[in-house]
């Protein structure tokens, strides 16, 4: 229940803060623009407020995160995965066995005999997304030498 109540606070808090990041005004010249004189919130006074509005709510995103994170911890209890496995009940004799198939399974082939790798296609120097390649032509006989009476 706790949880629940504040991951939800979470979620508020980080759309407030999202909110008022967005409202405030760009001061820096980020790739040459920069935010100019025309603003709907320009006057000094709101720009503190909002730099404090922002300040309050980055800390209170941070201390619901690290609240989160402790009290989801103490919940699961301090146990680990490896803790819970059963390492006692392994039997190592069987841990290098290839695994059985289930029981009523065909298997194809005769018992015992590995399927056949697979082979890849041979490569081959056809592209289909160009026009098909030119086919040589026969070189066209020279030319007669010319005549002369």
């Amino acid at each position: 229940m706790l949880l629940n109540l504040l991951l939800v606070l979470e979620i508020i808090v980080s759309a407030a803060l999202i909110g008022v990041v967005l409202l405030q005004r760009s001061e820096g010249g980020v790739l040459g623009q920069g935010g100019g004189p025309s603003g709907f919130m320009t006057a000094r006074g709101a720009g503190d407020f909002l730099t404090r509005i922002t300040w309050i709510l980055g800390f209170s995103f941070f201390v619901l995160a690290l609240a989160l994170t402790l009290l989801a911890g103490r919940e699961r209890g301090a146990s680990s995965v490896v803790d819970r496995l059963k390492v006692d009940a392994i039997d190592p004799s069987r841990l290098n066995q290839p695994p059985q198939p289930p029981a009523g399974t065909a298997q194809p082939g005769p018992a015992g005999s590995a399927p056949a790798p697979l082979q890849a296609p041979a490569p081959s120097l056809d592209n289909p997304f160009l026009a098909p390649a030119p086919q040589p032509v026969a070189p066209a006989p020279a030319p007669a030498a010319p005549v002369t009476p």
